[in-house]
């Protein structure tokens, strides 16, 4: 297949050309008309006003003699107008406004509207200048011709009606009410009657809605227009809880029954969503007598006669079926759980090869309203399951959740992943079951669908997790492999989308993974990736959000070697990049090392490399640096960091002297006026930083938490090297003396008592240990665990016989407990390798005797043969 030359067949010959040249000159005729019509100095003339006129008197003259543009512009800016000068405006601009309205366009109307809003809730001027100036022009144009521009005044008096008083309310409004409401008024006048109406019964007691409202509302209710009735029927709710209970089951009640069964089906559909939302108000037998019945009625219609109300069906099933559950019997409430099974997959069957009803999808308006229907379940299953019950989740409920979560709608799956986290919440420790349905939705195709589900990701995992340890290790173990995989897959393809803020938001729930997985995990899978996305990503949200996450993941790494490695990567990769951008990333993380890691730690590793920029080529690198030398300051301690201190005061005067840049000498003068306000912390509390040293102390007890910790997990794996090696020995040993001596004395049985039962004890114990440093290992560190005290003494030194002096520490249950002696309050955290020590001694000196008393029987039986 040959690419189509469109100029093969163009002819550029002489006489052709000057043809085009024609065509193009003819085409420059008819636009210059056009050009020069817009510009008329006619109109430049009538466009034009003085610049020396007030702000009130340009404001009345073009009222008075501009276009129409120039009139909206004025209204437009009446709020201005009422704040600079209000009493002027009021006597000269509002008049020529309200002359105005009255023949003028759509566009004008509908920003008064707005400006007379703005007005009212910024409260420009009393209410009762308000209701004497602004409302009797707004009654005036509530009636206007065009629909957009009566409903944006309709909104605008509603507004209003919550700020007046009762009695401009009554006389203002309610009374010219009466004759607006008559069925010989128009149907724009009854419609807007409506909505007053209903307001206005949140304004008055129920005596005097019973006897000014409830008889327009009930002929309203009659009227012959099914406009009319379907917007008095949406009222009923407001009505309702105006008048109260009994009012509302004697006069409402009845007039719901009755629109119920009308024949305009948007009537129909309101009296049903009215109904359900009056559940609350109404008692049992109301609720059994007369709305179950309808209820009923409205679920048989809908597939057959009207399918209008199978969308509003779908929507308010969940409320329905907990409103009225106190009712139901037990053939009602599976009734209505099948129901509910048949409305989730509406639409579905042609493609799984099933059509119970013969449901054919013939036109694309169907298809919709089917596609609705299964997304309204999906919105409504959180309610379901606790009308189910959580325990009957897996047997009544799970294959209506697996296929919502693998709906082939985008909508479908949306709404399924905002509602998961409900779903998690209400199946407790049962949420184990609903794990692969999270990885789907984490792997879904659309960046919609993740979007939904990262907002609520942390707890969800987190319930994950405590469920996983609560029914056994084993299915937590099982499930993170997926989980990682799914978290990795959803990031890269945030990451190579074009929803930059979904990635953002992504990279900030990620942040949770330490209170999840294991340290290694998160090294291996996730702290790599962040790095790269500083150093790759054009977003700089993204890059920031990537750098916080980066930092927790340092903060909680329980290796000193890989914090080391990320500590020296983060310094010559960004701190000492080669595009400025990355330096300036570099100054970024060290705001977040420093929000949460101790001070320290921030002047051990950061403290010099931050201040090495000030000699960065780059003008906005040494400004950024200047913003953050005061935070940069605050971490210092008198007299620890006096060295640091120095440093810094060396480098602020570098750049007061050798800065040519004049924003950024600027900026220094500026720092260094607010760093000498700054007082430094003392390496003691002090009462004004006492809040902020303890914080700090924290972060620095925990800190060493974790190099104690990775400390104990190497002795640990000494120990244990140094026992298998101690136990090989002793058996070839054994097997020796057990060779020499068998060949001497046959007669005499030669066995070491329980030693059968020692290997396996000893298989055992090592398992359980292998078990104990695995889940050591991938414990990751909380602020809830209590903090490490040091041992006075080193906790590698040994004796010959392998017994430690030192400070005994042992493993309860995988977890730490703190055990208090005394008021001081602090936590011992065990360790296994003292008494794994004492074990190994024990049992040396026990095999030793057995083979001495072996011995002593050989000779014995060597002299009475001789």
């Amino acid at each position: 297949m040959h690419p189509i030359i469109i100029f093969s067949k163009m002819d550029f010959s002489q006489s052709n050309l000057f043809g085009y040249i024609e065509d193009l000159q003819e085409l420059t005729i008819i636009e210059r008309p056009v050009r020069r019509s817009l510009k008329t100095p006619e109109e430049i003339e009538r466009l034009t006003v003085d610049e020396e006129l007030s702000d009130i008197e340009r404001a009345v003259y073009l009222l008075s003699s501009g276009q129409d543009i120039q009139g909206t512009s004025v209204v437009a800016n009446l709020p201005v107008l009422m704040r600079q000068s209000p009493a002027e405006t009021l006597r000269r601009v509002l008049p020529k406004i309200r002359e105005v309205l009255h023949v003028a366009g759509v566009e004008m109307q509908l920003t008064a509207a707005v400006s007379f809003l703005t007005v009212l809730q910024e409260e420009l001027v009393s209410i009762h200048t308000y209701s004497h100036s602004f409302l009797h022009i707004i009654l005036q144009n509530l009636e206007h011709r065009d629909a957009g521009v009566s409903n944006a005044w309709l909104e605008t008096l509603l507004a209003v009606i919550e700020a007046l008083p009762k009695e401009t309310i009554r006389h203002e409004i309610l009374n010219p009410l009466v004759s607006k409401a008559q069925l010989s008024q128009s149907l724009q006048s009854r419609l807007v009657s409506c909505k007053i109406m209903g307001k206005l019964a949140s304004k008055f007691e129920a005596h005097i809605i019973k006897r000014d409202i409830l008889p327009l509302v009930k002929s309203l209710c009659q009227d012959v227009e099914y406009e009319v009735r379907t917007f008095m029927c949406r009222q009923l709710e407001h009505i309702a809880q105006g008048i109260g209970t009994e009012l509302t089951k004697t006069v409402v009640l009845p007039e719901l029954v009755e629109l119920a069964r009308d024949e305009g089906s948007s009537v129909r559909l309101a009296a049903f969503e009215t109904l359900v939302n009056l559940l609350d108000m109404l008692d049992a037998d109301d609720r059994s007598q007369t709305v179950l019945p309808l209820v009923k009625s409205f679920c048989e219609k809908s597939f057959k006669a009207d399918e209008s109300i199978l969308v509003s069906l779908s929507f308010h099933l969940g409320k329905l079926c907990n409103g009225l559950y106190g009712i139901f019997t037990p053939e009602q409430h599976l009734r209505f759980f099948e129901f509910y099974k048949k409305l989730s997959t509406l639409g579905l069957q042609q493609e799984n090869g099933h059509n119970d009803n013969q449901l054919q999808l013939q036109n694309l308006e169907q298809e919709k309203k089917y596609i609705l229907v299964r997304k309204n379940c999906a919105y409504n299953f959180p309610a379901m399951i606790v009308f189910v019950d959580p325990k009957n989740f897996h047997l009544e409920l799970y294959s209506i959740f697996f296929c919502l979560c693998h709906d082939p709608e985008v909508p479908v799956r949306y709404t399924m992943a905002l509602s998961f986290y409900e779903v998690a919440k209400l199946l407790n420790s049962g949420v184990y079951t609903i794990h692969k349905e999270l990885v789907t939705l984490l792997q879904d195709e659309s960046l919609e669908v993740l979007d939904a589900l990262v907002g609520h990701l942390p707890e969800i995992l987190e319930l994950m997790t405590n469920a996983g340890e609560n029914s056994g290790s084993e299915n937590k173990l099982l499930s993170i492999p997926d989980l990682i995989t799914a978290l990795t897959t959803a990031e890269q393809r945030a990451a190579t989308s074009l929803k930059w803020r979904t990635h953002e938001k992504l990279l900030q729930k990620y942040a949770c993974l330490p209170h999840i997985i294991s340290s290694d995990q998160i090294y291996y899978r996730f702290l790599h990736r962040m790095l790269t996305i500083i150093l790759t990503n054009n977003v700089l949200p993204v890059q920031k959000a990537a750098a916080r996450t980066l930092c927790v993941y340092l903060r909680y790494n329980r290796k000193q070697e890989q914090r080391h490695e990320v500590i020296q990567k983060l310094i010559e990769q960004l701190g000492q990049g080669k595009s400025y951008w990355n330096r300036l990333r570099f100054l970024d993380t060290c705001e977040f090392i420093m929000e949460l890691f101790s001070k320290s730690f921030f002047c051990k590793y950061f403290f010099l490399p931050v201040l090495e920029l000030t000699h960065d080529p780059v003008a906005n690198v040494r400004m950024k640096l200047c913003y953050l030398l005061p935070k940069v300051k605050s971490t210092l301690k008198i007299p620890t960091d006096k060295h640091l201190l120095q440093q810094l005061e060396l480098c602020i005067r570098k750049l007061l002297c050798q800065e040519k840049d004049k924003d950024v000498l600027t900026i220094v003068k500026k720092t260094v006026l607010e760093l000498d306000r700054m007082e430094i912390s003392v390496d003691a509390f002090q009462k004004r930083f006492y809040e902020n040293d303890l914080l700090d102390q924290e972060k620095e007890r925990q800190e060493h938490l974790l190099l104690e910790m990775e400390q104990l997990e190497k002795e640990k794996q000494q120990n244990e090297g140094r026992s298998t090696n101690i136990n090989n020995k002793i058996f070839e040993k054994k097997r020796r003396d057990s060779k020499t001596s068998s060949g001497l004395a046959k007669s005499i049985t030669l066995s070491v008592p329980g030693s059968s039962s020692a290997t396996s004890a000893g298989k055992e114990d090592k398992k359980s240990k292998l078990v104990r440093s695995q889940s050591f290992s991938t414990q990751a560190l909380h602020p809830k665990y209590s903090t490490l005290d040091k041992c006075p003494n080193s906790a590698t030194g040994y004796t010959s016989s392998g017994m430690g002096k030192n400070c005994m520490l042992s493993f309860t249950d995988d977890s730490f407990r703190t055990h208090s002696s005394g008021n001081s309050g602090n936590a011992a955290f065990p360790s296994s390798s003292s008494s794994r020590n004492l074990f190994n001694s024990t049992d040396q000196k026990s095999n030793g005797n057995k083979e001495s008393q072996s011995r002593k029987m050989s000779i014995k039986s060597r002299k009475s043969n001789s």
